[in-house]
């Protein structure tokens, strides 16, 4: 079953204006994967997600999905995919029980089953005491655990993660990164992206760089390690990209700290 195909991307464009914001990419992905998706702000990370859940439709090429052509208004493949966004709008005057229930009923699933995955998720998270308390008063960390368990309820089967570990204690971060190791282990397939290059290239069993709207580099971290010149994720990542200047930068800002006299 892991040579299953869950997602399949064929010649996907799409342009705003006269911005290329994706150009002709070519992506097939199986079960069971982590990917790491990385790239430059305006690379067209979340474009290529946005297009994959439907919410953009004004593309070329073609997007498969549990073989699925989602072109022409397919939405039955969405109960099958969760997804956590970088900046998630929350429902802040419902309670963390009544806003699972709102999603998890969208997705099918009765409001007995809802209750007891959730108190049972929520315990797990040290958060079984704010089940009925107004999601307004969370912390940031609170908030990002419930749009997990939000995005997990359902059981889906592919699953995107966008800077899923922000706001986060260290253990909540552990528990997070030994879960999707074990959902991916489970036959989910799981879609990672982030800025903390150390934990895509710790997690990942594969990486794809988006720069300029094309994929630069697919592969493990070893293969990617093997066909470049650096070390670390991090420095491969600047390599691709063509960002050198984060030293002389740095070292700009630390002079303009110490006085403005000193910067020129």
């Amino acid at each position: 079953m892991r040579d299953e195909k869950i997602l399949e991307l064929k010649n996907l464009s799409i342009s705003f204006g006269e911005k290329h914001v994706l150009k002709n990419i070519n992506l097939s992905v199986n079960r069971g994967q982590i990917i790491g998706y990385i790239g430059p702000n305006g690379a067209g990370k979340s474009t290529t997600v946005k297009i994959i859940l439907g919410l953009l439709d004004k593309f070329q090429g073609d997007v498969y999905v549990f073989d699925q052509n989602i072109r022409g208004g397919a939405v039955d493949y969405k109960r099958r995919i969760g997804y956590v966004p970088e900046n998630g709008e929350i429902y802040e005057d419902l309670t963390a029980l009544e806003y699972i229930n709102f999603t998890g009923q969208m997705y099918g699933l009765s409001e007995e089953d809802i209750t007891l995955k959730l108190q049972g998720l929520m315990e797990k998270f040290e958060m079984e005491q704010v089940i009925h308390a107004r999601i307004g008063t969370f912390s940031k960390g609170m908030k990002q655990k419930l749009l997990i368990i939000a995005s997990l309820i359902h059981d889906p089967d592919l699953i995107f993660f966008d800077e899923p570990l922000s706001g986060l204690d260290a253990n909540s971060v552990m528990i997070i990164k030994e879960m999707m190791a074990r959902l991916a282990k489970a036959g989910k397939t799981i879609f990672y992206s982030s800025h903390i290059m150390d934990v895509v290239e710790k997690i990942s069993d594969r990486i794809l760089l988006l720069n300029n709207g094309e994929i630069m580099a697919d592969g493990s971290f070893e293969e990617l390690r093997a066909k470049n010149q650096e070390g670390s994720l991090e420095q491969i990542f600047n390599q691709l990209t063509g960002f050198d200047q984060h030293e002389q930068l740095a070292q700009d800002i630390v002079d303009i700290v110490h006085g403005a006299n000193r910067y020129e």
